[in-house]
């Protein structure tokens, strides 16, 4: 009997052991079902190679071609993957959209005696939900935005909220980017539509009637846009502004871009791409700055002549905050501290 999705929520209350996502790596990649391990049945040579056959040779032979490859690689998954898989084992499987690749793995699962049961419409299903979710429904959601300049630890808040129980939505985090020119990290960010699903499982996850703590952002992080249901309830959501001393904010800096400080090359070419906003001579002066190792007074100047003034000016296009939240430092401690301060603020404001 297949399985109808019927919201993102109840993904995590079905009763499976494994879920096994059976399309070609490359679709895996794009996005899947959360949880769900690769177990492809066609690899994207052969989807490609069948699919050549099907449109420009025969109907009859493709799927010849296709039933003896599905059965070549069921068996392999068969003999490593799911070796240790008891007779009690019971999975859920899907594939595009609930047809001949997830059907034929299912019906060898079944033939060994495993209780298998198929996605109704496959991935499809899924991705309705997802987009449902974040592009054509008003989210039921209280957020409430972490705001400040560059520097001022708001990621590091977001996790000190979360430790206390707090819901919170990293965005950063599940894209993979720390938000700012210099932002990028060694991961690769994902493909928005894996990103969208990160971000739709964790708002399933929340109680609507809680605040919800964003990092203020603008609508792209890197090269991951945030869908336009979640943007929307973003711009009309009340912001605290955290504030912090100069040498504060450089010195997190530093702490916090340590991977990137750690190599030279990388660290001059992300500053390169700021020539077109403060020209070559400028840059060529920071760059200085970080051959010789003063990232302190690196990140201050980024700070005074990069980003405070195009904070100032998004600032200018905003309602003003709902509160303040100055510190005198940034370090652990404190921001532990703040916590406790900002879900009164996040309470207060909404």
């Amino acid at each position: 009997m297949a399985q109808r999705l019927t919201s993102l929520a109840a993904l995590s209350e079905l009763p499976f052991d494994d879920i096994i996502d059976v399309r070609s790596p490359s679709e895996y990649a794009e996005d899947h079902v959360p949880g769900a391990i690769n177990l492809p049945v066609l690899s994207d040579a052969e989807r490609a190679r069948v699919g050549t056959i099907y449109v420009q040779q025969d109907r009859f032979l493709a799927r010849k071609v296709g039933a003896a490859l599905v059965a070549r690689n069921a068996a392999s998954h068969i003999e490593g993957a799911l070796s240790d898989r008891d007779g009690g084992w019971r999975p859920l499987v899907y594939c595009w959209r609930g047809g001949q690749r997830s059907g034929s793995f299912a019906a060898i699962l079944a033939q060994i005696g495993w209780r298998v049961d198929l996605i109704a419409g496959g991935y499809k299903s899924y991705r309705k939900l997802v987009v449902d979710a974040l592009y054509r429904h008003p989210l039921r959601l209280s957020p409430v935005l972490i705001d400040g300049g560059t520097g001022t630890a708001k990621t590091r808040l977001l996790h000190h909220l979360a430790q206390a129980g707090e819901q919170v939505i990293d965005l950063e985090g599940m894209a993979a980017h720390r938000g700012s020119l210099l932002g990028g990290i060694d991961t690769a960010q994902p493909c928005q539509k894996a990103f969208e699903s990160r971000v739709a499982m964790a708002l399933a996850r929340l109680d609507p009637a809680r605040p919800v703590f964003i990092e203020a952002e603008s609508n792209k992080i890197g090269d991951i846009l945030i869908p336009p249901s979640l943007w929307a309830a973003m711009l009309g959501a009340p912001r605290i502004r955290v504030e912090a001393p100069l040498e504060a904010r450089a010195a997190f800096l530093t702490n916090a871009y340590a991977d990137l400080l750690a190599d030279p090359a990388r660290l001059s070419e992300r500053l390169a791409g700021l020539i077109p906003y403060h020209g070559r001579e400028c840059v060529a002066e920071w760059q200085q700055m970080a051959q010789e190792g003063r990232f302190t007074a690196l990140a201050a100047a980024l700070i005074t002549r990069h980003y405070d003034p195009r904070y100032a000016k998004s600032a200018t296009r905003a309602t003003p905050p709902a509160a303040v939240l100055p510190l005198p430092d940034l370090e652990d401690a404190t921001l532990m501290g703040a916590v406790a301060r900002l879900a009164e603020l996040a309470r207060q404001s909404a």
